[in-house]
């Protein structure tokens, strides 16, 4: 009975997830004003009329960079609760948890090494 109790609350979380951003858009959706008119269809360009086509096409590199920024941002920031939960010297498993995390620091370094060489990192 139990074991069947843990899926009854993790099918009524489901129907929530699912549930909450449906409801919220739907009301959403019949509270707002809704008059629609060309001037209103135009993109946006800081109050000035567009003079050109709003599609523009960017250099693959700018998206690059900013892929390997995140990837490199979000990887170092696994390193601080690392070092503040972690006391290696003080810790029974303290030469693995070292050992792991000179790894981890290792393979950042190759994947930046290998960004550099393919000159993925230049700005143009």
């Amino acid at each position: 009975m139990e074991y069947t109790n843990h899926y009854v609350v993790l099918a009524i979380f489901f129907l929530l997830a699912i549930a909450l951003p449906i409801v919220a858009w739907t009301i959403g959706r019949l509270l707002r004003p809704s008059k629609p008119y060309e001037a209103k269809l135009l993109p946006y360009e800081s109050g000035i009329d567009p003079y050109q086509q709003s599609w523009l096409q960017f250099n693959v590199r700018y998206y690059m960079f900013a892929l390997l920024f995140v990837i490199f941002d979000v990887e170092t920031v696994f390193l601080y609760p690392w070092a503040v939960a972690y006391d290696v010297l003080r810790s029974d498993i303290g030469l693995f948890i070292l050992l792991e995390m000179g790894i981890f620091v290792f393979l950042l370094i190759i994947g930046l090494i290998y960004a550099w060489k393919k000159k993925v990192l230049e700005w143009i």
